[in-house]
């Protein structure tokens, strides 16, 4: 019977001065154990997403701590997880050929830890070479294998425990084995094993979070020489204490029936074994997170200033702006989503390039559609490409990616036609303050865009690619106030390129109406007399455009007129473009300072949004500026009346004139005073005159001079 205190007496620092590891830590020289393990680390820039790995193995090595202990909550994992072992095969394969997969890894790793070779009983000496069979791998990811493996066999031998009193194939196994039933004596064992099992994945999250600063865009040789200097014993003794652990694990396995009367002493030596070495991994944890956390505060500090004097001054090109706004570890942080290629920043070299700056989420439907179509689709893209790229950064709103605006990314990222970063979870926190103070986004989408210089000229130009597209190049503020310059209220503005059926009848110079409403018996009374007008022999393209706030009631009636074949019917979704165009219209203008009462456009496209859904109508040739709007249940009628008067009135007047004559009458007289003084055309006595205040026709006189 070994003579040793209770668990519960043992200080911490008894553990110390009794531990094994100190005195036998006297064998080996520690600054020649740290020489040696800087040998054997040679990276040759495999990739693995060290973290997301981590994730999964931590679910498997705390739930299964939590079988038996009062582990601490597990983390919630899903398939989007085992995202980090696809991509390691995927990425490692296309830099180094023939590379073995990542489970293959694993399991030779696992092979290592589990066999004692001849000669390799020595803990150091197993943990050594364990170390120059990970060589080629960064420090990070040397912990999440090691760990990793470790969790492969952990998680086996607390499966099988769980599953024995249930399942009889387990209770089958457990038999063969001689498996213990009760745990009561073990349990002070397995909590020192949970508490080791969560200092170990602690140190290692250390250790990711160090080796994912982006620091070669940063100068910060001191600290970062201190905190290198830390890894290598962390990094050994977490591989050190896999030993141990899974060496415990052997032996609880491997123990026969008759020796469970001295198995208490046992598990006391072995609790205390375990138990020093969680006190010697918190101290090391410790001192490296204080390291850790001073060079990612440094790291953001500078990152900060350095991004705000990039995008206020003129450089060679972007690319050093665009490098870091992704500030990453990785070279190539963009990923195109129709072929899936990884690329640089180089790329984007000597173009224009907008950041579409969104939610996990991206748009709604309606809106990323309209986009996509104002940009790739554009008739007029053609004449810019090359010269300007669009890349996605999607920022989270909260803390930590969650697995749905993971999922999300994944599959809008698999789907756009333009750039993307690659893992937007590993951008710099000091470059997503930034889009958020600087740049002021605060969860609305934003298109920010670098001229190829990388200055900022525009803060936000959705609202000009929505409305204009590839028109818009080179997508700067100063052009979105040009284009406003250069618009007049036409329906050739509010439906240009939503439907090539519009553009068209845009084109050759057609008598359009739009209308809307939402009531079945105005829709069909209008109608009716719309088609009374056209068969007065007069030319007139008729499109539903429902209301603002679409419901199926819309849907429905869009496939009735499609049906019924009454006029140019437009899809769904190509009625929401319609509206969301009118939105960006009045969007941009606001932006721009304008207000309803002293800009014409943004008083008409107002009025449009807000008519009433009722019944509605905006009659219009093209790019003509003569429009008419109509509202109301007796304007039917009434244009209808007109045009079945033989439409005399009509023919002097204009198709437009007479429609604004019927509906809004003018106040004035049927005989102005306004005079009108016309020089003389062969022909223009016969023809008639209409005033343009009254719209009458007007008396004519003849002077001679």
């Amino acid at each position: 019977m070994l003579n040793l205190p209770p668990l519960l007496d043992l200080h911490p620092m008894n553990w110390l001065r009794n531990d094994p590891f100190s005195q036998s830590s006297t064998s080996f020289d520690e600054d020649i154990m740290i020489k040696k393990l800087h040998l054997a680390h040679e990276p040759d820039g495999r990739r693995l997403d060290s973290e997301l790995l981590l994730r999964v193995t931590e679910h498997i090595l705390l739930y299964a701590a939590g079988a038996t202990s009062e582990a601490p909550a597990t983390p919630v994992v899903s398939d989007l997880h085992f995202d980090a072992i696809g991509k390691y095969n995927e990425d490692n394969a296309e830099a180094f050929g023939s590379q073995e997969p990542l489970g293959q890894v694993i399991y030779k790793i696992s092979s290592q830890i589990l066999c004692k070779c001849s000669g390799e009983d020595d803990l150091h000496t197993r943990t050594m070479f364990l170390f120059d069979f990970l060589g080629k791998y960064k420090w990070d990811v040397k912990m999440v294998l090691v760990l990793t493996a470790f969790a492969t066999s952990y998680g086996k031998f607390w499966l099988l425990m769980q599953l024995d009193p249930r399942d009889p194939l387990a209770v089958s196994v457990g038999m063969l084995k001689q498996l213990p039933k009760d745990f009561s004596k073990l349990k002070p064992r397995f909590k020192a094993l949970s508490l080791l099992i969560k200092t170990m994945v602690d140190v290692t999250k250390c250790i990711i979070k160090f080796e994912g600063l982006p620091l070669s865009h940063v100068d910060l040789d001191k600290e970062i020489s201190i905190t290198k200097a830390c890894i290598p014993e962390a990094a050994y003794w977490v591989a050190r204490s896999v030993f141990t652990c899974s060496s415990q694990i052997t032996d609880f396995i491997a123990i026969q029936p008759e020796q469970y009367r001295w198995y208490s002493d046992s598990t006391i030596i072995a609790t205390w074994e375990l138990s020093s070495l969680v006190f010697r991994l918190n101290r090391i944890c410790s001192r490296l997170s204080q390291q850790v956390d001073q060079c990612h505060k440094q790291t953001e500090t500078k990152i900060w200033q350095k991004l705000s004097n990039l995008f206020q001054q003129t450089s060679l090109d972007n690319r050093e702006g665009l490098s870091m706004l992704c500030a990453l570890t990785d070279d190539l942080p963009l990923k195109y989503c129709p072929s899936q290629e990884k690329f640089g920043v180089s790329e984007m070299k000597n173009k224009v390039v907008m950041l579409l700056i969104t939610k996990p989420e991206l748009l709604p439907m309606e809106e990323l559609l309209l986009l996509v179509q104002q940009t790739s689709d554009h008739p007029l893209n053609k004449n810019y490409k090359g010269s300007y790229e669009i890349i996605w950064f999607p920022i989270t709103c909260s803390e930590a990616w969650t697995d749905a605006e993971v999922g999300s990314f994944n599959f809008f990222s698999n789907s756009l036609p333009w750039y993307t970063i690659r893992q937007p979870w590993l951008l710099s926190s000091a470059v997503v303050n930034y889009i958020k103070k600087t740049w002021k986004y605060a969860g609305e989408p934003l298109m920010v865009v670098l001229d190829s210089k990388g200055i900022v000229t525009n803060l936000n130009a959705i609202d000009m690619i929505m409305i204009w597209g590839a028109r818009a190049y080179p997508f700067s503020a100063s052009r979105e106030e040009e284009l406003w310059k250069e618009e007049q209220w036409t329906l050739q503005l509010v439906i240009d390129h939503i439907d090539p059926q519009l553009a068209y009848w845009v084109e050759e110079g057609k008598n359009l109406c739009i209308y809307g409403s939402d009531s079945q018996e105005w829709i069909q009374e209008f109608n009716s007399k719309m088609r009374g007008i056209k068969s007065e022999g007069f030319q007139l393209e008729m499109v539903y455009v429902g209301k603002r706030n679409m419901d199926e009631n819309v849907r429905n009636t869009l496939a009735s007129i499609a049906e019924e074949n009454l006029n140019g019917s437009l899809s769904f979704t190509k009625v929401q473009f319609f509206w969301l165009r009118l939105e960006r219209l009045r969007k941009s203008k606001l932006r721009l300072g304008k207000t309803a009462n002293t800009d014409h456009i943004l008083e008409e496209v107002s009025a449009l949004l807000d008519f009433s859904d009722k019944g509605w109508a905006v009659m219009g040739k093209g790019s003509s500026t003569d429009t008419v709007k109509l509202q109301g249940k007796d304007h039917p009628m009434q244009c209808s009346t007109l045009f079945s008067q033989g439409g005399e009135n009509v023919t002097k007047m204009g198709f437009l004139d007479a429609i604004e004559s019927a509906f809004e009458p003018s106040p004035l007289p049927v005989y102005c005073s306004h005079t009108s003084v016309i020089p003389y055309a062969e022909g223009l006595i016969e023809e008639t005159a209409i005033c343009q205040k009254c719209k009458h026709p007007m008396k004519k006189f003849v002077v001679y001079e």
